[in-house]
């Protein structure tokens, strides 16, 4: 009998700090530069991903789990001025 695994990733959602981070140092950039980083960092995250061989759509269901927050620690971060 062979058995079979599934590969799940460690939910994005719950890398608090590093979603926090992400977002502070996209915040200390102008608005264009801002998007093209969130999207450079949720495609290493993907790539990462499909290194360990998850599933295209578990890897897919976890960016979005990571974009998500990253963008309103964003939206947070710059309506306080970044405190």
């Amino acid at each position: 009998m062979t058995a079979t695994a599934k590969v799940l990733p460690f939910p994005i959602l719950r890398r608090h700090g590093f979603i926090e981070k992400q977002a502070a140092h996209a915040a200390s950039m102008n608005p264009e530069a801002s998007a093209r980083y969130i999207e450079y960092q949720i495609q290493v995250q993907r790539d990462a991903m499909r290194r360990r061989g998850i599933a295209e759509d578990l890897i897919a269901r976890e960016l979005k789990l990571m974009e998500a927050p990253i963008r309103r620690e964003l939206v947070q971060a710059l309506s306080t001025g970044g405190a």
